[in-house]
């Protein structure tokens, strides 16, 4: 696929409101980088970092961009859709009428002949895009832009993966390793073992990090209901956060809301989930102490302020699954913000290559950035070296 895939169209969807910003183009630029390792979670493997690079053009001469996503082989439907579907019904469209876009974008989400992820995923490329630009023309951040205050969030690193040849005494100074590179603590994957097996995995990490260090633990849906609650009786002892995505996707609403009556264990979840009404029914369901739900995935930032807004109301924090270039804006501009993620730089090479500005971390924080929209100043020559094919 070439470099800054392009399309110029007519109005077929222009807003007749005001003069305001308009749409006249929008970039693709697919992004793929190898890791230097294989890294498993329960049930699946990363040997890739992926990405979407989106700009979108307007007639002010404000370019907005955002890279979302860490899809392989959905990449190259998305980036058709955002061409074949989105971007006709957008070219003319006031970029600051942020709602219209986003509803204009539906109907790439409507065909039930594909996986709807590829939908919501194209539609979250080019609102953030869109956002970007809007922060852009106004000249501030979009934590601002949003009502938000905090200038740095705590900050986790998400690893503890299952690698060849890793063994316990490996896991303990990795969890060192983290908190010595200034992170709060760790989203430690576990649902690939036994209860027991992974309880003693964890018991390892916590000896390692000391008390005062965060510990998450996430299965990726790894376990049945009844093993994910012999896990916690396991490892209660550990002062664990949060139980992220504790058991099969089947039935997981109810398997969550067991969980949580049975043990008290918080439980975190919403990144499987691509709309605000399923991140309310876990809600409804008492399934959910933090929602993660990932804006990448999900339709945008548009909605995932939704889904906060929601959250507010049931009490329940929001987090964000993976994504710091987009999750430090949308944690830092609510209320119920929590927590923010990275990942080793190992499994994330392309954030720590890509993102030029990215601010180090310091006791346990991460500094939102402060530029217009997201506030990235993107490498070039990253951009280029790892195009996709």
């Amino acid at each position: 696929m070439r470099e800054g895939m392009v399309l110029r169209e007519a109005g077929t969807g222009a807003s007749d409101a005001g003069t305001g910003m308009r749409i006249e183009r929008i970039e693709t630029i697919p992004i793929r980088m190898p890791l230097p390792r294989i890294f498993r979670g329960s049930n699946y493997f990363m040997t890739h970092r992926c990405t979407i690079l989106t700009r979108v053009y307007t007639d002010a001469g404000v370019v907005g961009e955002c890279y979302n996503g860490d899809e392989d082989e959905g990449q190259a439907e998305i980036v058709r859709i955002i061409h074949d579907e989105i971007a006709p019904r957008l070219i003319g469209q006031d970029a600051f009428n942020v709602e219209a876009c986003w509803k204009a974008m539906l109907p790439a989400t409507q065909n039930i002949l594909r996986p709807r992820i590829l939908g919501t995923s194209a539609q979250a490329c080019v609102d953030s895009a869109i956002w970007d630009a809007v922060g852009k023309a106004l000249g501030v951040s979009l934590a601002r832009l949003w009502g938000g205050g905090g200038d740095s969030l705590p900050v986790l690193c998400i690893a503890g993966y299952y690698e060849q040849g890793k063994t316990l005494d490996d896991l303990g100074r990795e969890m060192q390793a983290i908190a010595a590179d200034g992170f709060a603590g760790c989203k430690f994957k576990v649902g690939g073992l036994s209860p027991a097996e992974d309880a003693e995995r964890v018991r390892i990490a916590r000896e390692a990090a000391g008390p005062g260090f965060v510990l998450t633990i996430d299965a990726n849906q790894g376990y049945r209901t009844r093993d994910a609650i012999e896990f916690v009786r396991l490892v209660e002892e550990h002062d664990i956060t949060w139980f992220e995505e504790p058991v099969h996707w089947r039935n997981d609403r109810r398997g969550m809301a067991h969980l949580r009556a049975v043990t008290g264990m918080p439980v975190a979840a919403g990144q499987s989930e691509l709309s605000l009404s399923a991140c309310r029914d876990l809600m409804l369901d008492e399934a959910i102490d933090y929602c993660n739900f990932d804006a990448s995935w999900g339709g945008g930032p548009t909605e995932w302020r939704r889904v906060a807004a929601v959250a507010q109301a049931f009490d329940v924090r929001m987090a964000h699954h993976e994504e710091p270039q987009i999750s430090a804006q949308l944690l830092a501009s609510v209320p119920n913000g929590s927590f923010l993620e990275m990942f080793h730089p190992d499994r994330d090479p392309l954030f720590y290559a890509l993102v030029a500005n990215r601010s180090p971390n310091e006791g346990g924080r991460c500094r939102v950035p402060t530029g217009p929209g997201w506030g990235l100043e993107l490498d070039q020559d990253v951009i280029r070296r790892f195009v996709a094919d």
